[in-house]
C-alpha cells in the first residue's frame, strides 16, 4: 500500500496479504525436492476440504479452470444449457462455452444481487444441464431453494463460491452444500496462492473426473484402467487439460489457510464499519446481509441512489482522492463478446439497474480504521 496518486497514498478495492509466515512456507517449498505437483498440493487439499466441510477438494491452476473442470465433471457439453446469472466475472459463463454448451442468464435479487432462485425454473429447459448460482461479493445465494429445483429437474449445481471462501450458509460452510463448490485464490480474494483455484464436492464420481481432467484426462488407478504394461503406465481416458496447481502455490495457500478466520474477521469489522457510517450518507445504499447467512465480504458494494450523480465522475473524483473504488460487474451479456454470439442488451433488467448504481469500495485485511474513515470521508464529500 504504498502507491501514491496526487502525493496521497492509494488506497486499493482489495489487496492480497503477505506475511513472513507465507514467505518462509514459499522458501521451503522452492528448497523440497517438488515444484508441480507433490506432497503440499495434497496437503492443502486436505486442508481446504476440511476448512469448507467438504470430503474432496481438487486444486487448479486458476479459478476459471476449476469452473471449466466442473462443468465437464457434471457432464455439460455442445448443445446444453448451465444456468446462472450475468453479475459474475465472465469466466463463470465462458467455462461453459469453452464446452460448447450455452449459458442461460437469469435476473437478479434486488436486494443481494444473488441469482433471483424464483426465476430459475422459468429458464429450465431439456437442454439445462447446471445450475450456476454466484455468491455475489460473498453473500452466499439461495442455496437451499437452488439444491431443491436441481434435485426435482435432475440438474446439477455448480456454485460459484469465488468471492465466498469463509461464509456459511444456514450454519453450514460453504463448500459443503453444492454438488461442486468453486473457489479462486486470486490475490485480492480471501487467501491466495497467486493464481489458483480448486473444487470442493462429496461425489467420489466427481473428485475423479475433476483429478483427471487437470491432468490431460490421464488416469493412474490401476483398476480403472484398459490396459496395464507395468507400474510406470497410465492411460488416457479423456481430453483433460494442463490445470495443476504447483507445491510452490500450495505452500503459500496452506499457510494463508491459517489465516483464514483471521482475514474474514478483519473484513466483517470492516463491513460492520462501512454499514454505520455510510447510513448516514442519503444518497449512498449499503449492502444487505441476510439473517440466514455468514457474509464473507468479498467486497462491499453500495449503491448509489440519487440519479443526479454521475457514477464516471464519482469514481474519477475518488481515485484522485486516493481511493481505489472499482464497478463489479458489468452485466457479462454486454461484453462485445457476447453481444456478437447473439445475447441482447435488455435481458436482466434487475442486473443492469444494478450495473448502473454500483460501487466497490475498499476492503481487504490490512485495512486499518483510518484507511475505511477516508474511504467513508472522501465519499461523503463527493456523494452530494
Amino acid at each position: 500500500m504504498k502507491w501514491l496518486v496526487n502525493n496521497v497514498r492509494f488506497i486499493p478495492y482489495g489487496r492480497q496479504y503477505i506475511d513472513e509466515d507465507d514467505i518462509s512456507a514459499v522458501v521451503d517449498a522452492l528448497k523440497s525436492d517438488w515444484l508441480t505437483t507433490g506432497p503440499m498440493v495434497q496437503e492443502f487439499e486436505k486442508k481446504l476440504a476440511g476448512r469448507a466441510g467438504a470430503k474432496y477438494a481438487v486444486a487448479f491452476s486458476s479459478g476459471t479452470a476449476a469452473l471449466h473442470a466442473a462443468y465437464f465433471a457434471a457432464g455439460v457439453g455442445p448443445g446444453d444449457e448451465i444456468i446462472t446469472t450475468p453479475i459474475t466475472f465472465a469466466a463463470t459463463a465462458n467455462a461453459a462455452l469453452y464446452l460448447g454448451a450455452r449459458p442461460v442468464f437469469v435476473d437478479v435479487r434486488p436486494d443481494t444481487v444473488n441469482i433471483n432462485s424464483e426465476l430459475i425454473i422459468k429458464s429450465v429447459t431439456p437442454k439445462t444441464r447446471v445450475l450456476a448460482p454466484v455468491d455475489f461479493a460473498g453473500h452466499p445465494a439461495d442455496l437451499e431453494e437452488i439444491m431443491d429445483i436441481a434435485k426435482k429437474n435432475n440438474l446439477v449445481v455448480v456454485e460459484d463460491a469465488c468471492h465466498a471462501l469463509g461464509a456459511d450458509y444456514k450454519g453450514r460452510p460453504v463448500g459443503s452444500l453444492a454438488d461442486m463448490t468453486v473457489f479462486s485464490f486470486h490475490p485480492v480474494k480471501h487467501i491466495t496462492t497467486g493464481e489458483g483455484g480448486a473444487v470442493t464436492t462429496n461425489s467420489i464420481k466427481y473428485y475423479e473426473i475433476l483429478s483427471s481432467f487437470r491432468t490431460h484426462g490421464m488416469v493412474r488407478n490401476k483398476e480403472k484402467m484398459h490396459d496395464y504394461h507395468g507400474p510406470w503406465y497410465h492411460e488416457m481416458h479423456f481430453l483433460g487439460y494442463n490445470y495443476r496447481m504447483t507445491d510452490i502455490q500450495s505452500a503459500l495457500g496452506v499457510s494463508q489457510l491459517k489465516k483464514l478466520d483471521r482475514f474474514i474477521k478483519r473484513r466483517r469489522e470492516i463491513a460492520k464499519f462501512y454499514k454505520h457510517e455510510l447510513g448516514k450518507i442519503e444518497t449512498i445504499e449499503t449492502p444487505v446481509e441476510l439473517a440466514s447467512v455468514k457474509h464473507a465480504w468479498h467486497l462491499y458494494v453500495v449503491r448509489i441512489k440519487n440519479s443526479k450523480l454521475n457514477r464516471r465522475v464519482m469514481y474519477e473524483k475518488l481515485h484522485e482522492l486516493g481511493i481505489g473504488v472499482q464497478v463489479h460487474y458489468i452485466p457479462v451479456y454486454w461484453h462485445p463478446y457476447y453481444q456478437k454470439i447473439g445475447y441482447p442488451k435488455g435481458l436482466c433488467p434487475e442486473a443492469e439497474l444494478y450495473y448502473n448504481r454500483a460501487l466497490s469500495l475498499p476492503i481487504f485485511p490490512s485495512m486499518d480504521m483510518a484507511d475505511a474513515g477516508r474511504v467513508v470521508d472522501a465519499l461523503a464529500k463527493i456523494a452530494v
